[in-house]
């Protein structure tokens, strides 16, 4: 089966310093683009993160400090992977909860303006663990009936994630063909931003989802603590949802205008 496509969409996968998605870096970054006629465009980069790489994540994927130390930095490539990805709906395992929102560190740290407002995102991990519960090793072997012999590589791993989902729409008649929809499923629950620091209530109106103000719509509690804003702009929080929260702010100023 081939997917469905009105657009291109990029399935992507990072290799990183560690999980923490406001502090860590990309060390690697490969993209396979799949366009509407079939078409794929495929590229892998190297990163120098300008920071050390623990021996524990060498142990995982491999890549050692040694190895990206004259690689550019992701400022020096973000141009270059931006223009590979803005026109396009991103795919990959785990990326709602982990990739998107570290790319997104990566490209607003770099100064590109990233925004997912126009993108669907399917998160392949979400449709097996909803399906079958398992890894991406595992819904390799289970779905391709292939070994992923080279886990860890974000070549590989990419192009298994990109195989697992045409495997999953072959095995499962109730998925439709169609990247929205699939994007739909494949989330676990809808957020503003990547984090989940921000969500929505049952009316689509944004609310905290941590903290004292938890559960509290967005706008009214800027209105009531404007100080709020300013601390979480000055806190350790993601810039995407700093962002975000910028996005909400204006909104309200621009309301106040009209």
């Amino acid at each position: 089966m081939e997917l469905k496509l009105t657009r291109p969409i990029c399935f992507f996968d990072l290799e990183t310093t560690g999980t923490n998605v406001a502090k860590d870096r990309i060390v690697e970054i490969s993209i396979l683009k799949i366009f509407p006629n079939g078409n794929k465009e495929s590229k892998t980069w190297l990163v120098n993160p300008e920071m050390e790489i623990p021996a524990e994540v060498i142990a995982i994927h491999g890549i050692s400090n040694e190895k990206v130390a004259n690689e550019p930095t992701f400022k020096e490539r973000s141009k270059e992977v931006y223009k590979m990805i803005k026109d396009s709906d991103l795919g990959g395992f785990n990326s709602d909860r982990f990739d998107i929102p570290l790319l997104a560190e990566e490209m607003l740290r770099a100064g590109v303006d990233f925004d997912m407002k126009n993108m669907a995102a399917i998160d392949v991990q979400t449709i097996f663990h909803k399906m079958e519960k398992r890894t991406l090793v595992a819904a390799y072997k289970f779905y391709c009936d292939k070994d992923l012999t080279d886990a860890h590589s974000a070549e590989a791993d990419t192009i298994a994630t990109y195989e697992v989902l045409l495997s999953q729409l072959d095995r499962y008649p109730e998925l439709e063909n169609n990247v929205k929809k699939l994007a739909e499923f494949s989330k676990h629950k809808r957020f503003a931003d990547f984090a989940g620091f921000i969500s929505y209530d049952e009316n689509d109106v944004e609310i905290f989802s941590f903290g004292k103000h938890k559960g509290k719509k967005v706008l009214e509690v800027l209105e009531k603590e404007p100080g709020y804003f300013g601390w979480i702009q000055n806190a350790d929080f993601p810039l995407y949802t700093k962002k975000v929260l910028t996005q909400i702010k204006l909104s309200q100023f621009n309301n106040k205008l009209s």
